[in-house]
């Protein structure tokens, strides 16, 4: 079974655009309360642009520019982290999107009983049911959840454990 994977970039187009939208979205104080931090960073911003227009018309001891400097960093503080949050959503967005289209792609190679030898027939993998016998090969996809019956398998199942180390199964 020979798949094509679309790679995703790191700047994927689509998913930069999305997190620039989202990443000023969640300027709404209401959505940074749940990040106690860059809640304290976006307060601190405002306030110190608040700041840099009252010393436009009431001198102060600092100059307006300095205040001015201090609030654009504090500002591009917030917007990268928005930022960077977004673009790390989206691209689990993306690769949750990707698992769900391949799971749906997968054929299996359903056995007629369970030994090396009997009939292979293809069919999707939404039409195995509990009881069903079918034949993973190497490079394979698993086309479902089971247990080994017969042989022993090296299983990747990173996509959905997390675990970066292949799992051995065995009957």
């Amino acid at each position: 079974m020979n798949h094509k994977k679309k790679q995703r970039t790191l700047f994927d187009p689509q998913i930069i655009r999305r997190a620039f939208i989202d990443s000023l979205v969640k300027l709404n104080p209401m959505n940074q309360v749940r990040n106690p931090v860059m809640f304290v960073v976006e307060v601190g911003s405002a306030l110190t642009t608040l700041l840099f227009f009252r010393s436009l018309f009431i001198p102060g001891t600092e100059s307006p520019w300095f205040i001015l400097h201090i609030s654009i960093w504090l500002w591009a503080t917030v917007l990268f982290a928005n930022f960077a949050e977004s673009v790390a959503e989206g691209r689990g967005k993306a690769q949750a999107d990707a698992l769900r289209s391949s799971r749906r792609d997968v054929q299996a190679k359903k056995l007629s009983q369970p030994e090396r030898d009997a009939k292979i027939t293809i069919v999707p993998s939404s039409q195995l049911r509990k009881g069903d016998f079918f034949l993973v090969e190497a490079g394979d996809s698993i086309p479902g959840d089971g247990e080994v019956v017969v042989g022993v398998a090296s299983v990747n199942e990173s996509a959905i454990t997390g675990e970066s180390a292949p799992v051995i199964r065995e009957s």
